[in-house]
């Protein structure tokens, strides 16, 4: 037997998807043990493998191919626990990162802190200027030299940080990204003075303009390089120990994946790609099912993550911000809020109202109902009280939850605001399920989609319990919940479906129309770029597909759209289409008649993305199997909506055949996760194996 692997570490639990050559599905699923991510790693391998029935060293032997997820990069950036970094930049911008931008105090930050403006603050900096040394050089916006680099004074500032005891290098000077000779120049005295240390240019990293953006994204990289790389070398000798002596696949945040070395040499690929691996598992499976517009929902223990799926593709931003720190990566556009199973409910006691998140009960010591110590109320014990879940069946009853502790926790916090337990749960989940849909229309809506012309997809241990309410709120299409038992480990089979992914970008300013021939020379460029590292990652050639696009503005404007370049021959015809494009996805962003085409249009920043086809879990298409739904029991739940219980049956959902079919009320259970059908709605199982919620 063959073996497809995926890992995915998420905030409470390890994920696991595995599929065999028969195109069977296996899932594992194992605490997350922060800040020892590894042991969770092997937990949820072996947890996969005693499903298999076999060891996890067998299980490893018949990988074929491993693909990783991890939050090990961000954790370190949010934490503050990465390497201590020394940075070399341009005489006179020593103080970049701590000027910001005007909106560094508040970036990514939640809109209720926001409105306490006078309590933000920016962040802790990630390398002190105690630590940033400036460099006696100078290169003007033309590329041209102005003041030459002093090698010898460059020496004795390395040698100066290295007595500092720094762990890594971040070298970022100004208008490298036109010519590169001085960074690169530095990057090899580092190299020479100091062989041991991490080092890194933004030359070789993000060559854009933005000085900020590009300070922050090559500092942030040497932050996490020397973390990631002892992370990765500790999970490999384990791996090969175990009897896996094949490539570890890892996930980035732009929809693919690349080698462990690739990761190790730039770990910022890495940052906020574990929400990316749902997006693109639910792409691959959109694509089966026909659904090209879909809005894909992550709820896990510790958040809820959003992201839009728009003909077929996730959209991507250029721009990622972590810990406040804004900085350029192209990334798939996730957005995410601390709205869990496990975030916390509280009293606000100015206004005397139940608040819901961002704060998390996390693992450990988790919702009061794993009586670990916690008290406080969580999402999961407010889903306990109403109903939804059956405390003897969590994890298909692999582990038992305390129903008592859940209700004792609800009747606390009811009791401050003078709510039954039950009406404190209902108020827990109206609030959570409102937090989500806002979320949704934020990604949506403020982006120019109608989610109304969207299917929505619900994954994640607790995103199908909550997602028939925040979907219904938006009038989406439906609600799948994809491949039924899978989706609480879906983002496991996202990374495990993923292909590798290399984008290479450059910034070459010009005015449409620009002129082809210099066009066509740079995308030369950067796909020259994209077969060697393609062919480094041991892509065959016929598994390569290229695509070209470019991030185009109004003269005069700062806010870039990315617009499609199609392929062959760079023309007029050619451009005038990614114009056309340009202000087509303009005017969906920013409201109809927002262009402004007599200001002029600007081609800003050149970009290719190559992909490297990877080996795809097998989905299959099964006959109506002619089996009715029966229901296997029932219990009283509450539905906030009819401010009531109801007897309501229960179903198990893993015994469903094609074309089953529920009507609502009803509670569907499946071993990792319960499906809510709510008041007025259906579900129905596909012949893909999906559970659809027709609301």
């Amino acid at each position: 037997m063959a073996f497809i692997c995926g890992v995915d570490i998420g905030g409470t639990f390890t994920d696991t998807v595995v599929v065999d050559d028969l195109g069977r599905f296996h899932r594992g699923k194992a605490p997350s043990t922060p800040p020892h991510f590894e042991e969770g790693f092997f937990a949820s391998l072996g947890s996969a493998a005693e499903g298999l029935d076999i060891t996890p060293e067998e299980l490893l032997a018949q990988t074929t191919h491993l693909f990783h997820g991890t939050t090990v990069a961000t954790n370190a950036v949010v934490e503050s626990r990465g390497a201590r970094v020394g940075l070399l930049t341009t005489r006179g911008h020593r103080d970049t990162l701590s000027i910001m931008r005007t909106f560094g105090r508040v970036a990514g930050i939640d809109v209720e802190q926001l409105v306490h403006f006078a309590g933000t603050r920016k962040p802790q900096p990630l390398v002190p200027k105690s630590r940033i040394a400036e460099i006696d050089e100078r290169i003007d916006c033309k590329g041209e030299v102005v003041v030459a680099l002093n090698e010898q004074a460059a020496r004795e500032s390395v040698r100066k940080l290295v007595g500092d005891g720094v762990e890594a290098i971040a070298i970022c000077l100004l208008w490298s990204f036109i010519n590169p000779a001085h960074e690169l120049r530095l990057v090899e005295i580092v190299r020479e003075e100091a062989p041991h240390l991490y080092v890194c240019a933004s030359s070789e990293l993000v060559p854009k303009w933005g000085e900020y953006e590009r300070t922050a994204a090559t500092v942030i990289n040497a932050f996490v390089g020397p973390v990631m790389g002892a992370y990765l070398s500790g999970i490999e000798s384990r791996l090969a120990a175990s009897g896996y002596d094949r490539p570890l696949l890892v996930m980035q945040c732009g929809g693919g994946v690349s080698t462990s070395h690739q990761a190790r040499a730039v770990p910022l690929l890495t940052l906020q790609s574990g929400p990316v691996g749902g997006a693109t598992g639910s792409a691959f499976l959109g694509k089966a099912i026909g659904e090209p517009n879909i809005i894909v929902t992550d709820m896990g223990g510790t958040s809820f993550d959003v992201g839009l799926i728009s003909e077929g593709r996730p959209i991507v931003r250029s721009t990622s911000i972590v810990n406040q720190y804004q900085y350029f990566v192209p990334t798939v556009d996730i957005e995410s809020i601390g709205a869990g199973g496990g975030s916390i409910a509280w009293v606000d006691q100015t206004s005397r109202t139940i608040r819901v998140g961002p704060q998390s009960a996390g693992s450990d010591p988790g919702p009061a109902c794993w009586n670990r110590g916690s008290l406080e109320a969580t999402v999961t014990d407010a889903d306990i009280v109403l109903g939804y879940i059956d405390p003897d069946y969590f994890l298909g009853g692999r582990i038992k939850l305390d129903g008592a502790a859940s209700h004792a926790a609800l009747t606390r916090l009811g009791d401050k605001v003078g709510l039954s337990p039950h009406e404190a749960a209902a108020g827990v989940a109206r609030i959570v399920d409102a937090h989500m849909a806002d979320l949704i229309r934020k990604v949506s809506i403020n982006r120019g989609y109608d989610p109304r012309e969207f299917v929505v997809f619900a994954y994640g241990g607790a995103g199908p319990v909550h997602a028939s309410g925040y979907a219904r709120e938006l009038r989406a299409k439906s609600v799948i919940v994809p491949l039924a038992s899978n989706a609480a480990v879906w983002s496991a089979f996202g990374v495990a479906s993923a292909d590798i992914l290399g984008v290479f970008e450059t910034v070459d300013l010009m005015t449409a129309p620009a002129d082809p021939a210099r066009v066509q020379a740079i995308f030369d460029v950067l796909e020259r770029r994209a077969w060697r590292q393609l062919e480094l990652e041991g892509v065959a050639p016929g598994d390569v597909s290229i695509e070209r696009s470019a991030d185009l503005k109004y003269r005069a404007q700062l806010h870039e759209v990315e617009a499609s370049v199609s392929g062959g021959a760079i023309g007029e015809t050619l451009l005038a289409d990614a114009v056309a494009d340009f202000e087509r996805r303009y005017e969906q962003l920013y409201g109809v008649g927002a262009g402004f085409s007599a200001a002029g249009v600007e081609f800003v920043t050149f970009r290719v993305r190559a992909s490297g086809r990877m080996p795809k879990p097998s989905l299959e298409e099964s006959p109506p199997s002619g089996i009715a739904a029966a229901p296997r029991g029932e219990r009283p739940v509450y539905w906030y909506e009819l401010g009531k219980f109801l007897t309501t049956p229960t179903y198990d959902g893993s015994g469903f055949g094609v074309g089953s079919t529920v009507e609502g009320p009803a509670i569907v259970e499946l071993p990792e996760t319960t499906v809510v059908v709510r008041p007025g709605q259906q579900c129905s199982f596909d012949s893909f194996g999906n559970l659809r919620i027709t609301l």
